[in-house]
């Protein structure tokens, strides 16, 4: 089987390997034919820690080759995405059932293999914010993997969004996906608040000034830390943003299902959902082929890729790929 591995000697720290071995399945997992993954910015960091011989790729999307064993899960045949916690950037992979969930017809697997990761962290982050009908809600890195999603989700569930970019060009891309105000400098956001909810993955000093804009008894969740370390102290929380709440989110969390609230497989669901419905439409600035992803991480090191890098790996016949997997 083919797939990449860390090698420190190769481009950009990785190796694509052509005699891998096959996924073997645990009970309540399914065989995976992998057609589209998505990169995502603190796979850069996982690739730097994990040097020689990992195998990475969380984000994917492809067909069902073989169903769980256990009998849970989707059928052979279906098609899926899926968050996993590694070996996704290759030809097959195996996925617990709880971590996937089912695509609508008509949405691609393009599309599909950019939810898991941002899709579920925008979601999830959201939720902090309780009902945003009408809230005033800031999110930094607007354009970004998570930003660009957390805008469109915010403004779909009534919230008015103001949208903070680091370049005057993004503007655009961030009015597009519904932001009612863009920003490049946060102090400028003061305007336009205070806010129910700010939603950060810049951290570094960004947080601090978000943090002074809460509203009192708002929330800030802090997803990511491009900008580095924060620092905060109680006196920017008196600010405005009296008995305001921080909230750092590992959206990794599994989820617990029923009453105490949806698993990742229901989120990957919703998300699903609505794409299929128009209502949600993933902001893609790079595709390319599974072969050339050394190059995709390269330019996403640099900062030139904006929203989403999709992957895709060549149809196979679905017989074909079974023979070889079994």
């Amino acid at each position: 089987m083919r797939g990449f591995l860390t090698d420190p000697t190769a481009p950009a720290g990785l190796r694509l390997a052509d005699d891998l071995p096959e996924p073997e399945p645990a009970p309540g997992e399914f065989l995976l034919a992998v057609h589209a993954y998505a990169l995502n910015r603190d796979e850069l960091n996982l690739l730097r820690r994990r040097p020689d011989g990992w195998r990475p790729g969380q984000d994917v999307a492809g067909t069902v080759l073989r169903a769980a064993a256990d009998g849970t899960g989707p059928v052979e045949g279906a098609r899926v995405l899926a968050r996993l916690d590694q070996h996704g950037w290759a030809e097959r992979a195996a996925v617990p059932v709880h971590s996937a969930a089912l695509l609508e017809p008509g949405v691609s697997f393009e599309q599909a293999a950019t939810l898991p990761i941002a899709g579920v962290t925008s979601l999830r982050a959201l939720r902090h914010g309780g009902l945003l009908l009408g809230a005033d809600v800031l999110v930094t890195g607007a354009t970004g993997g998570v930003g660009q999603f957390a805008v469109q989700l915010a403004t779909a569930a009534g919230a008015r969004v103001t949208a903070h970019v680091s370049r005057p060009e993004r503007a655009a891309t961030a009015r597009a996906l519904g932001a009612r105000h863009v920003v490049t400098r946060l102090a400028d956001a003061a305007a336009h608040g205070p806010y129910h909810l700010v939603l950060d993955g810049i951290g570094g000093p960004a947080l601090a000034d978000a943090v002074r804009l809460l509203a009192p008894g708002a929330t800030a969740v802090l997803y990511g830390n491009l900008g580095g370390p924060s620092q905060l102290s109680v006196a920017d929380f008196y600010a405005q943003g009296w008995n305001a709440r921080l909230v750092g989110l590992i959206s990794a969390d599994p989820g617990v299902g029923a009453g105490g609230g949806p698993t990742m497989a229901d989120d990957l669901a919703t998300l699903a959902r609505l794409v299929a419905d128009g209502r949600l439409t993933p902001h893609t600035t790079l595709t390319a082929d599974w072969t050339r992803t050394p190059n995709a991480l390269t330019a996403l090191a640099r900062g030139e890729v904006r929203g989403k890098a999709v992957l895709t790996l060549p149809p196979q016949g679905h017989e074909s790929v079974l023979d070889r997997a079994l």
